[in-house]
């Protein structure tokens, strides 16, 4: 099996991350295509492991407001969408109207359009304009924006719901000295960092593919 920069971790052992996805079902034609998509344009997606323990944490929770800041493709959105079932409604976000049109077709293509409210421009100032709470926020934006990001969605998100961001070990750099031009690693940093010394947030950071932080608003 050939890993792609999605499927990567740069800290986990090559042999450990081929014995996890080896495990993983195969996926449906739409999610296998947007996944070859991904790869071919160099799109970053989460991946089917992290889709997976996100489309799980929906299920668990029971969350009927999903927002997303960061959605790209629309990749971890349809796993969202599936899994909160209808009835349900997960708002997409991307910065991009192309990548936001392509989306669209993805969602017509797994039949899950009808759940998914469309939002194109900056996922921070999205977030707060959007009426009501959520129950899951999922950040997936420039990781210099991670601390920002935080910032405006706690206080979006409904007390026992949960907020949770991608990339969390970026590669590894995170547990490093980040260097000084560096804003991305510092803003993983000071993200994972603001979580745990939170007294409104319950975190675990999961060493799944690039670092997965889920944390639940007490």
């Amino acid at each position: 099996m050939i890993r792609s920069e999605n499927l990567r971790s740069g800290y986990i052992h090559d042999d450990v991350e081929e014995y996890l996805y080896k495990l993983l079902p195969e996926r449906d034609a739409v999610v296998s295509e947007m996944e070859a998509y991904a790869q071919e344009h160099r799109v970053p997606i989460i991946g089917p492991a992290v889709a997976r323990l996100l489309a799980l944490l929906v299920q668990v929770s029971g969350a009927k407001r999903i927002f997303e800041m960061g959605s790209a493709i629309g990749y971890s959105t349809v796993w969202l969408a599936r899994a909160a079932g209808t009835q349900r409604k997960v708002f997409y976000t991307d910065g991009d109207p192309e990548k936001a049109k392509r989306a669209q077709v993805y969602f017509r293509m797994a039949g899950v359009a009808k759940r998914i409210e469309v939002n194109v421009g900056d996922a921070l100032a999205l977030v707060k304009k959007t009426p009501g709470k959520f129950d899951m926020i999922f950040i997936d934006i420039d990781k210099h924006q991670y601390p920002a990001a935080l910032q405006a969605a706690l206080p979006k998100l409904c007390r026992g719901g949960l907020v949770i961001a991608d990339n969390t070990l970026w590669s590894g750099k995170a547990a490093r000295p980040a260097a000084e031009d560096d804003k991305d690693t510092k803003g993983v940093q000071e993200f994972n960092r603001l979580v745990y010394a939170s007294k409104e947030l319950y975190p675990v950071l999961i060493p799944l593919r690039d670092g997965v932080t889920v944390c639940r608003k007490l």
